[in-house]
């Protein structure tokens, strides 16, 4: 059926400034570039990386400013040298096609969970950890990775405010909960859900990646027993616990968000199944019906959750928008600053990057699994996940009826990939800076950017290499 399109008064507008070819150039040759456009790219994660450690207290105050540095420095000079026009396609694609429903999309999630408060003083003892952490990685399919950070996290950190030693445990919530949880439904994280919109079955990933996600979850649920039992038995829980006991026991104070978030679930899902004909032309970058209704609907339930929810939830919660603010500043720098980057990938084997395209296609032509799983997710560990992830479904022919069927051990070793490898850095998947932001906020002092690097090389790389044998080879 041919698109209807209606163009709003602002994309009229942007059709007589911009000119035909580049109304269309959203999409454009990354080939040509040279590699020294992935230099914005690179400040802005090494200012994520040693500047909190270099200079905490200008990081704390500036890190907004900073992240808008690195992505003027790369939208000024691409402006100077391929035109003010083509640079504002190029801005306009990644805020209204990527970043914005992003950022909606976790502000949503982070409302409603924020407004809902788990009562009661928990124990955090290693046999009731283990069991949060499994919980978490349940509900990370269904609710996103996201969501389930969120719900969980606030809780995790008042059962642990009596024990010495915790930062343990907030690295294993990012490993299990904030990512690997994630890995079974479109719903569960942003990568799979672009795999959905590109046609891949709902189940599909549950089917095909059901246990490589449970071997990595029993794993790492394991160490985590272990570890924490060691911490516990060693150095005990403090004198007097800083959350007293709540009488009524265990509950639930707003109860209502488990329906918004409900609602979010449902947005999501209907903006994947519903198809419409209808697209918005916004700056040369076509925005859906179905798109926009989920977004506009994700706005209304992040706005009624947060008007619903007693101040004394929020209070309890200690809910603040300090975590969500700091990743919508530092992504939307990211998001900017990526765009030369995926467009050098996605030139192939003929692009600055040629050499790890084709490091992934074997001497037959066919193309490697193991070396797919790899290659997605040593890029998802830096670049964001979901891009990184289109990049390589794209490299391995974009077809998803093929890639469901005669190369499904390809499609599995990159949803697994840009998956579980999100939880290798802190920008890896945007839950695990948030609940990095919240830890800290609590008083936990968590690693920096290469201190938990170290962690997840230590206990997180050679999982993943185990794994390359048992399923990817």
């Amino acid at each position: 059926m041919q698109k209807k399109k209606i163009r709003p008064k602002a994309a009229a507008l942007a059709s007589l400034i911009l000119s035909p070819a580049l109304a269309s150039a959203a999409e454009f040759d990354g080939g040509s570039l040279s590699p020294l456009w992935g230099v914005p790219f690179a400040g802005i994660l090494l200012s994520i990386a040693l500047l909190p450690l270099l200079a905490p207290a200008f990081w704390h105050h500036h890190y907004g400013k900073v992240s808008a540095a690195w992505a003027l420095a790369f939208l000024l000079p691409f402006a100077a040298n391929f035109g003010v026009g083509f640079a504002g396609v190029q801005l306009v694609h990644a805020l209204v096609a990527e970043y914005i429903p992003f950022i909606i999309l976790l502000t949503a999630l982070f409302t409603v969970a924020g407004g809902i408060h788990i009562r009661g003083n928990l124990r955090g003892a290693p046999g009731l950890n283990t069991a949060i952490l499994a919980i978490g990685a349940v509900l990370a399919s269904f609710m996103g990775t996201t969501g389930a950070s969120m719900l969980l996290i606030r809780p995790l950190i008042r059962a642990n405010d009596d024990r010495v030693h915790k930062v343990h445990v907030i690295v294993f919530f990012i490993f299990i909960v904030s990512n690997a949880g994630g890995a079974l439904t479109p719903l569960g994280d942003p990568p799979l859900f672009l795999g959905f919109l590109k046609g891949v079955g709902f189940f599909w990933t549950a089917q095909n990646i059901l246990f490589e996600t449970l071997f990595i979850l029993a794993v790492l649920l394991a160490l985590f027993y272990f570890i924490d039992r060691h911490y516990h038995r060693k150095e005990g829980v403090l004198p007097v616990d800083p959350t007293p006991d709540t009488p009524g026991g265990i509950g639930f104070d707003g109860a209502a968000n488990f329906w918004l978030l409900g609602g979010v679930v449902a947005l999501v899902l209907l903006s994947g199944f519903w198809k419409s004909p209808v697209v918005f032309d916004v700056f040369g970058t076509e925005v859906g019906l179905p798109g926009l209704v989920r977004d506009v609907g994700l706005i209304a339930i992040a706005v009624v959750s947060y008007k619903l929810t007693s101040p004394k939830v929020h209070a309890d919660n200690q809910f603040e928008w300090g975590p969500m603010a700091e990743v919508a500043k530092l992504f939307a720098g990211i998001f900017l600053t990526i765009i030369p980057v995926i467009a050098m990938l996605k030139a192939g084997t003929q692009g600055p990057f040629g050499a790890i395209v084709s490091a992934v296609t074997r001497a037959d032509g066919q193309p490697d699994p193991a070396m797919y799983f790899w290659a997605t997710g040593v890029l998802s560990s830096f670049l964001d996940n979901a891009p990184t992830y289109l990049v390589f479904f794209n490299t391995a022919g974009g077809d998803p009826a093929a890639l469901m069927t005669t190369y499904a051990g390809t499609l599995a070793a990159i949803s697994a990939g840009a998956v579980f490898m999100g939880a290798n850095t802190y920008i890896g998947n945007a839950p695990n800076l948030m609940v990095k932001a919240i830890a800290e906020s609590r008083g936990v002092r968590m690693p920096s950017f290469f201190g938990y690097m170290a962690w997840s090389c230590a206990i997180l790389v050679p999982l993943f290499v185990l794994s390359t044998f048992l399923f990817f080879r």
